[in-house]
């Protein structure tokens, strides 16, 4: 059974630059970049709860995206500051699904990489998230807390304390 979201929700905070290749002839981020700004947000938020998905790889298990929703609300431009704001939403064995949100900011609008709280700072320009399921190197299904006790242990520890439970 999936654990439900719980509030207040802990946000992680991943600053980039926009960069002059990710934007159009009008200067507009291109709207494929945000799967990549999700994945880079999820990665990092994983990466700091418990342990790298190189490390997780190596130990046999992917984690593939098998649902991606993104809601384009105002666009991010060239040179502009944003947040790439993600949360661990969803978390069992099996599954894990993260909600994600670019914010647009000035670099002296946000301090450190967590938020705890319904709304992170800055203008939204983007909502959504991506949901996963633990595979093998197969590609079947597989439970983390059977493959990977230590780290299944690990990450439902991470999620608790950071939702303060």
């Amino acid at each position: 059974m999936e654990e439900q979201e719980e509030k207040p929700l802990i946000w992680y905070l991943h600053p980039l630059r926009v960069r002059y290749q990710e934007t159009d002839q009008m200067g507009v981020v291109f709207h494929g970049n945000y799967a990549t700004w999700f994945e880079i947000g999820r990665t990092e938020l994983v990466r700091h709860l418990s342990m790298s998905y190189k490390e997780i790889e190596a130990a046999g298990l992917l984690l593939p995206v098998v649902d991606l929703a993104c809601k384009f609300i105002l666009p991010a431009k060239y040179d502009d500051t944003v947040l790439v704001c993600t949360a661990v939403e969803q978390f069992s064995p099996v599954r894990i699904s993260f909600r994600s949100e670019v914010r647009r900011v000035t670099e002296e609008a946000w301090q450190g990489r967590r938020f705890e709280g319904e709304v992170p700072p800055g203008e939204l320009l983007v909502q959504g998230g991506t949901k996963h399921v633990w595979v093998n190197a197969e590609f079947r299904p597989s439970r983390l807390d059977k493959a990977m006790p230590d780290h299944y242990a690990a990450l439902r520890q991470a999620v608790r304390e950071e939702r303060g439970r």
